[in-house]
This record gives structure tokens, C-alpha cells and sequence, in this order.
């Protein structure tokens, strides 16, 4: 045990003695894998943002069929059972026409002419459903199972559904954008992870053709592969620690000039706030796993190339 415990020490000691021995050719690995796990931070949040922004406006996304007035309790019963067994349906809500009138008329209180004619008149708005769905990437679904033929002649003939023309429009750009928006930052999560390793495996590649005669003797002298591999594992992994660290540091003082110095709320289509708030209010979990990570990231790149440069045979 006492044997084990010195030759980790030696392991671990020669590999902080290798990074700053060979810093000049570190530093850009550690910036390579700071840019990879900055974006990858960075994405994180933005994502968790941008699912709270699809979230508020998916609640405020709603279809909305204008009933005519010959609708029957009946079938107005019926059909409300049928929509709300949808798995695409988080509510359904019924304003009747007399709820139509009131919110018309607060909605329009400044205007006195507007209020005057509907005083003077018999209720002209229809009674309404409104449903909002869960996810709005399948509102045309919705639309196609409330188009069907029994529930056709229970709409108003003029007004129909609200999700159609502009509308119809718009909501499908938000639900494109969202999807496009994930998509990304996979790709660029991607890009920068694959950049990373190729440059921690020029690094270290370097670090070998440097120490070969070292090695050479080491494995003269019967040192067996983990021995040999260990100082370079322990250099990355060393690595992936400070990029860690840098990312996290790079990340929170971001938010706080944005937050602070120039007090915006909003970048763009992230909210700013909600991203300064997430990111502090986890901000322990964060580090741990981007710590974590970095070290994975790194020993898992440094096992890779040096199986790859060192040619050890793992049956000594």
C-alpha cells in the first residue's frame, strides 16, 4: 500500500513537472479547451434561457376557435372531452359571449366611440375555446384534429381559427428558431470538442518527442505503460482543471458586465437577467461540472494519444 501510494506521488508529481516544463507548448492547449468548454458552458445556459423564453411564449401561444351561436351545451361538452384528451393539449379554456363583450370592452376602454356602437347593438362577439398546447413545433396537428368535418360546422363561418395567415406565420418561425437554436449548439459543442482534442494531441505528441530518450530508458529499465503514461495523463488532466476554472471565471464576469456595467437585460434573443440569475443561483454545480468535465475531457484525450504515440504494450 505504502509502495502504490510513493509511485502515484512520483506519477503526479512528474506530470505537474511536465506541465510547467513544457508550458510554452500547454498554453495553447489550455486556451483550445477554455474556447471549447466556455461554448459548451455558455450554450448550456443559453439553452436553459432560451427553454424559459419558448416556455413564457408557449404560454402564451394559443389556438383560438370562435364558436357560432347555434353550438349546443352538448356539443360544446363533447368537444371540450375530445380536445383535452390531446397529448399536445396543456388547457382548455371557454369564454362564453358575454366574457367576450366584458374583455372587448376593457380592452378598449379609451375609446368611447367603440364602446358607444356595442352598447347600442345585441352582442356581436362569438363565444370562444382557447387552447394551449405544450409543444408549438406540433400545433398544425392540433389545428388538423380540430379541423375535421364534425367539428367544422361547430365554428363560427367568418372567424374560424385564430391559426391561420400572419399568425399561422409567426408562430411557425418561433418554433423553427427554437429548433434551429438547439441544433447549433450541439454542432458548435462539437466543432470545438473535436478542435480541443487535436491540439491536446499535437501537445502531447510534442511532450513525447521531447522526453523519447527519457521514455526510451524507462521502458529499458522495466517501467510498465501506466507508469510511463501516468505524468502525460496527470498533464492534461491538468489542463482540462485550469480550463475549467478559466471558463467558469471568463463566464460570470461576462454576465456581470452585461448585468451590471452595461445594465442590459437582454442579448439579442437571450434574456440576460434570467441567464445571470440561473448561472449564479448554480453556480457550485456549474463549477463542479465543468471541473469535471475538463478533467474527463483531458485524461480521456491524453489516454487516446498516448496509445496512439507512445506504442506501449500493455503486456508488460
Amino acid at each position: 500500500m505504502k509502495k502504490s501510494m510513493i509511485t502515484f506521488y512520483r506519477v503526479l508529481k512528474a506530470g505537474f513537472v511536465n506541465f510547467f516544463r513544457n508550458l510554452s507548448l500547454a498554453l495553447p492547449a489550455v486556451a483550445v479547451m477554455t474556447v471549447t468548454l466556455f461554448i459548451s458552458l455558455f450554450l448550456y445556459i443559453a439553452n436553459v434561457t432560451f427553454s424559459n423564453t419558448i416556455t413564457q411564449i408557449n404560454n402564451k401561444i394559443s389556438i383560438t376557435i370562435y364558436l357560432s351561436d347555434s353550438v349546443t351545451s352538448t356539443q360544446l361538452k363533447n368537444f371540450e372531452i375530445q380536445v383535452k384528451g390531446l397529448p399536445n393539449v396543456k388547457s382548455v379554456e371557454y369564454i362564453s359571449k358575454d366574457e367576450a363583450l366584458a374583455i372587448y370592452k376593457a380592452d378598449n376602454a379609451n375609446n368611447q366611440n367603440l364602446l358607444q356602437a356595442v352598447s347600442e347593438t345585441s352582442n356581436p362577439l362569438p363565444a370562444s375555446i382557447n387552447i394551449t398546447p405544450v409543444d408549438i413545433n406540433k400545433i398544425q396537428d392540433l389545428k388538423n384534429f380540430i379541423n375535421q368535418k364534425q367539428f367544422i360546422k361547430l365554428q363560427d363561418k367568418q372567424l374560424g381559427i385564430s391559426y391561420s395567415g400572419d399568425r399561422k406565420q409567426a408562430i411557425d418561425r418561433i418554433a423553427k428558431a427554437t429548433s434551429v437554436m438547439r441544433e447549433a449548439g450541439l454542432i458548435g459543442i462539437g466543432i470545438f470538442a473535436l478542435v480541443s482534442a487535436l491540439i491536446i494531441f499535437n501537445t502531447l505528441r510534442m511532450a513525447i518527442f521531447n522526453r523519447k530518450d527519457e521514455i526510451t530508458i524507462m521502458r529499458l529499465l522495466g517501467a510498465k505503460p501506466w507508469y510511463i503514461r501516468g505524468p502525460f495523463v496527470v498533464e492534461a488532466a491538468i489542463y482540462g482543471f485550469i480550463s475549467a476554472l478559466i471558463s467558469v471565471a471568463v463566464i460570470k464576469f461576462m454576465f456581470t458586465i452585461f448585468s451590471s456595467s452595461l445594465q442590459a437585460s437582454s442579448l439579442g434573443l437571450l434574456d440576460i437577467s434570467y441567464a445571470t440569475k440561473f448561472f449564479n443561483d448554480h453556480f457550485w454545480i456549474l463549477l463542479s461540472a465543468q471541473i469535471l468535465i475538463g478533467l474527463l475531457l483531458g485524461i480521456l484525450f491524453s489516454i487516446v494519444a498516448t496509445a496512439r504515440y507512445l506504442k506501449l504494450r500493455t503486456s508488460k
